[in-house]
Formats: structure tokens, sequence, C-alpha cells
């Protein structure tokens, strides 16, 4: 990481779209072509504080500062992030109690998270493509906040307790917000 003479570092708020890697190369030899944080963020000497999985968009904070990206990403440091999921389904309380007490998965049990239905978020932009909209089936906003990071953690807890993911957007990290953000759009800041 590259640091300033003046002590000041560079923070990246970034709304990755969906379908775009959270990293500025795609090494995967079966899949080039895939968009990745190089067609959207010039900024040099910047890596992610974090991952966002590709199916996933919203709030992906970039840093030089190799002590603030370990802050960020770092589980033992259990920074809040906070989701707007669309779900498959209208959870009742007792699917939200579940998610609130933590959820059985297959690598343990998930750390309680915060879960309350919300609706949809105000300015929210279309997704490109859209999600799969069934008829038959309702589908429902919560927002959860969680201070762990499994691999797509948030996706199996609200499966497990029988309302599968259609969307997820990261709203925050820590007291970083999306805000106004369109996707693609980055916001520079300097912190010292």
């Amino acid at each position: 990481m590259r640091r300033f003479g003046t002590g000041a570092h560079v923070l990246i708020l970034f709304n990755k779209p969906f379908n775009v890697l959270s990293q500025f190369t795609d090494r995967s030899l079966e899949a080039s072509g895939r968009e990745t944080l190089s067609r959207y963020v010039p900024v040099p000497h910047v890596y992610p504080a974090g991952r966002l999985d590709r199916d996933s968009e919203g709030l992906l904070l970039l840093t030089d500062d190799g002590k603030l990206q370990s802050q960020i990403a770092d589980p033992k440091h259990k920074m809040a992030k906070t989701y707007w999921v669309q779900v498959e389904g209208a959870p009742q309380e007792d699917a939200l109690q579940s998610l609130r007490r933590g959820v059985r998965l297959k690598d343990g049990v998930t750390q309680a998270a915060k879960a309350r239905l919300i609706e949809e978020p105000m300015g929210l932009w279309p997704r490109n493509p859209p999600i799969r909209v069934r008829k038959s089936v309702p589908d429902s906003w919560i927002e959860m906040v969680i201070r762990e990071g499994k691999n797509r953690q948030i996706r199996r807890m609200t499966a497990a307790v029988g309302h599968p993911c259609l969307r997820l957007i990261r709203a925050q990290i820590g007291d970083w917000r999306l805000g106004d953000l369109m996707p693609g759009e980055y916001k520079k800041l300097t912190v010292l």
C-alpha cells in the first residue's frame, strides 16, 4: 500500500453494480471478459477493503491504507455491515427471530444479526438484468446488519429460514453509507 508523506490516505466509496467482480483484474481462465473494478475506479494504488459477491450490489470501500483496509475487512474487528435484502415470500416474525438469534449453516452457526422488514428502499435503481419474478409468490425486503463475513452469508441465512434471496444490496459499512451513489459511481475521500 502506498503511504502519503502527509499521513493522508484515500478512501473510495463505490456503488458496485450487479455482475461486477470486486477486484481489478479477472484471473479466471474460463470466464474472461467479466467486468472488474478497473472499468469504474480509475484511482491508482487503491485496493478493496473486503469483498462483495459478483451477483451482489452496493457499497464497496477501497483504500490505499493497509491498516484501514484491515479494520474494515478483517472479521476480528466486527465492523457492522448493513444490507437490503429482497427475498422471496413474506417473512413472518419467527423467520426474523431466527435471523436475530443466528442461523445454523453447513459451516457453523452465524452470529446474531439485526433483521427487520422494510419497504423497498427509496431511490432504488432498477437491476440489470431484472430479478426473476413469480406472479404467484410475493417478495419482501429485509434490512440485515451483520458483523461477520462468512461466504455468501446473507443469502444462505435467508434461504435457511425459508426465504431465498432475490437481490442483495450493501447499504452501509461502519459509518460509511451508500447515500445517493448510483451503480458505477464513486466518491473519493481523504482520511487521516
